[in-house]
């Protein structure tokens, strides 16, 4: 019998003088040719912690160096694929901006973007997954929990 186990995933939340940091990328399972916006994302590596895994996602898709602050949720989807999804959402500081970075393939740019700004993006129907909104909204209430409540034993 074969096991199932879910694809664990991080993002991060990274907000600093009224706009939130943003991946802008082509995605190769949507329906459409429009880029789609995202929370800097990805999966975790080999001997990785959650933590690690979101500093690094963050750098690679961005160019920004972060200062993880904050533990914001685990939110969970069913994609259209049938892949389920562990997303764990961290709230993260810009500490800088590395310019000759080099961004993950299919990255488009790393926008700044003001709360306006990403209310007409998911309306416009730019997000790239159902959990990109749940993570601004528990943000924006003020949800956060300490780094502690992760315990890594490795």
């Amino acid at each position: 019998m074969e096991r199932w186990t879910p694809n664990c995933t991080v993002a991060t939340l990274v907000h600093h003088e009224g706009k939130f940091l943003l991946v802008e990328e082509y995605d190769k399972l949507s329906a459409t040719d429009m880029p789609v916006l995202n929370q800097p994302a990805g999966h975790v590596e080999v001997d990785e912690s959650l933590i690690e895994a979101a500093v690094r996602e963050t750098l690679e898709e961005t160019g920004w160096l972060v200062e993880i602050e904050a533990y914001l949720g685990l939110y969970i989807n069913v994609a259209p694929n049938n892949i389920t999804y562990h997303r764990h959402c961290f709230i993260a500081r810009p500490l800088a901006e590395l310019p000759d970075a080099e961004l993950d393939d299919g990255i488009i740019s790393a926008p700044w973007l003001t709360l306006d700004e990403i209310n007409a993006a998911e309306t416009a129907g730019r997000f790239r997954s159902p959990m990109v909104r749940p993570c601004f909204d528990d943000f924006l209430a003020g949800k956060s929990y300490p780094l502690s409540l992760i315990q890594d034993f490795r």
